[in-house]
């Protein structure tokens, strides 16, 4: 309640103004970051790569590249949202940061351009709180999610966060939590 009380005129600006929209945003980036800044950590086992990202490793490569998160991120996120190859390191440069792990050189791109912040040259910067709030304001507004969650709708707000449904059980409980909190 207390990250969500120092921002409270922050998302008037981008119109997180009702208690509904309130609980969606907060419990996907609970969910996203445990509401602390973080970078994502890619510290994948062999298992767990094959689990996780099994579309870009086979059982040869993921013992090859278990516990190698910078190699990982250059292999999962290469020629995709606007990174180059693995060569360009830019799967790890641009990687998930923030409150809702902000990822992919695009998206540091365009969030660079609106905001008036450099977070292509400087994407660490998304690791200061500030930023994080900022970055995940951004991107809510940007995916539209408002309308999202105004229907109640956690699967679509999920998928256009995760790309999937990871984790839908745990955001769910999430939602219920901060919709408790934000009774108005």
């Amino acid at each position: 309640m207390e990250l969500y009380e120092k921002y409270r005129t922050l998302f008037k600006g981008y119109e997180i103004n009702t208690p509904l929209r309130k609980a969606h945003f907060m419990c996907q980036i609970e969910h996203e970051s445990n509401l602390k800044p973080v970078s994502e950590n890619l510290n994948y086992s062999e298992n767990a790569l094959l689990s996780v990202f099994g579309k870009y490793f086979t059982k040869e490569t993921a013992k090859e590249y278990a516990r190698k998160p910078e190699q990982i991120a250059n292999i999962v996120y290469a020629n995709r949202m606007g990174n180059g190859d693995t060569e360009s390191g830019e799967g790890w440069n641009f990687r998930g940061r923030g409150f809702i792990q902000l990822t992919g050189k695009d998206n540091y791109r365009y969030l660079s351009r609106d905001s008036g912040i450099d977070y292509l040259c400087e994407p660490d910067l998304l690791l200061n709180e500030a930023d994080a709030m900022i970055a995940a304001l951004w991107f809510w507004k940007r995916r539209k999610l408002n309308k999202y969650a105004d229907l109640d709708d956690i699967k679509t707000i999920t998928k256009r966060i995760n790309g999937g449904y990871n984790g839908l059980e745990h955001r769910t409980k999430l939602l219920d939590k901060w919709k408790q909190k934000l009774k108005e």
